[in-house]
């Protein structure tokens, strides 16, 4: 099978950048033929220009139906897998590969194709105001902090809602829970054309932990839909536990100053130094106030032999089975959340009972092989079904 891959990269390092490179190792080990068509949003540069190009760009871009164009006749790919298109591939390509008769795959990240920023977020607290076509909201309310953002993030989301770019043109999506599922569906995608594909975890060389650990840890993006508040908060209320925190906080920059002494941020870690928290931590907190889509860390933590406790929202509860591979908080309660880490630090045993069937549960459900189980599985019902929508006005 030949599959043609297209994502945006963020600029930066990202889970999806994460998991569009698993994705291609695991096609070629099995053998597929992959080919990538990216574009990354370093190449704005925060200049002027590169904001318009950005601006318009998200809206329809000729270049990338041009090179889409291009790649087809070269290589004429029997799928294409399709995660990010913004702001600089644009939505405009998945109707170019309709025209070029091929069917499209699309991976369900975020909830970009609801909510122009993809969280479900503004100001700090959950908002679906621009559920059901009510994209303006994301101009008024200043999603984005910058109303020539909020602007172009609103645009581009009418266009594509308007010109049924997805509805039309993508055969099959494939969410990572139920609960983005519902989500699509709630929004006039059609169930039948919605799967669910879990996250997969990579177990290579990762044995079972069998250290208690001496902190709580925390793994990921430092940015105010996370939580981070909420979890320093807590640890004012768990005594003499320690707590550390891994990740870039340039989007906080003022957060470790308001840290309480019980609470260290390590800022970014490369692999070696993860494995190493996860290793040496007792439990791995995920305070999110947003929903989530499906963090790589709650798999790492399940793999690594490590109970996870994380907030009540969103899909996290399909992740984090309650009393079972850990426990769940009610998302922004840090009286709440420090409760369950208390519960859980004070039973040793409990630790690591929740740690080895979150293994367990990762070596089954999450796992490469299971993915890619599933995955081709979609693939073939695509080819299947052939280019298009369910709601192609033919």
């Amino acid at each position: 099978m030949k599959a043609l891959i297209i994502h945006n990269e963020y600029g930066k390092l990202s889970g999806e950048e994460i998991m569009i490179c698993r994705i291609c190792e695991l096609l070629r080990e099995h053998r597929h033929e992959v080919e990538l068509f990216s574009r990354s949003s370093s190449e704005i540069n925060n200049s002027v220009i590169g904001k318009f190009k950005a601006f318009f760009s998200g809206v329809y871009s000729v270049s990338s139906c041009r090179q889409l164009r291009r790649l087809v006749e070269q290589n004429r790919p029997d799928i294409i897998h399709v995660q990010n298109v913004y702001p600089l591939i644009s939505p405009s390509v998945l109707a170019e590969a309709y025209r070029q008769d091929i069917p499209v795959v699309m991976r369900c990240a975020n909830y970009r194709l609801i909510c122009p920023n993809g969280l479900f977020m503004t100001k700090s607290r959950v908002c679906e105001r621009c559920s059901g076509g009510k994209e303006y909201w994301c101009l008024l309310k200043n999603c984005e902090g910058s109303y020539f953002k909020s602007l172009g993030y609103a645009l581009r989301n009418y266009v594509a809602r308007q010109r049924r770019y997805y509805l039309d043109n993508v055969t099959i999506f494939y969410a990572q829970t139920d609960f983005q599922r519902r989500r699509l569906i709630r929004e006039g995608f059609a169930a039948e054309r919605i799967f669910v594909i879990p996250n997969m975890t990579n177990h290579n060389g990762i044995a079972i932990s069998e250290k208690l650990g001496k902190y709580v840890g925390y793994v990921g993006r430092i940015s105010p839909e996370k939580g981070l508040e909420t979890l320093m908060e807590s640890a004012q209320g768990c005594g003499n536990i320690q707590f550390k925190a891994a990740g870039a906080y340039d989007h906080m920059p003022c957060l470790p100053g308001k840290a309480p002494q019980n609470f260290k941020f390590s800022g970014h870690l490369n692999k070696e130094q993860l494995d190493k928290l996860y290793t040496n931590g007792r439990m791995i907190v995920l305070p999110s106030i947003c929903f989530e889509g499906f963090p790589s860390v709650l798999l790492e933590s399940m793999i690594h032999s490590k109970p996870v406790i994380a907030s009540r929202i969103g899909g996290l509860p399909e992740i984090v089975e309650d009393g079972v591979t850990g426990l769940l908080f009610e998302p922004g309660n840090a009286e709440d959340l420090a409760e369950k880490i208390r519960y859980l630090w004070d039973r040793p045993e409990l630790c690591k009972k929740m740690g080895q069937a979150g293994r367990e549960k990762a070596l089954r459900e999450y796992s490469p092989e299971k993915y890619y189980e599933r995955l081709t599985a979609v693939y073939k019902k695509a080819i299947e079904l052939g280019p298009g929508g369910p709601n192609h006005q033919f």
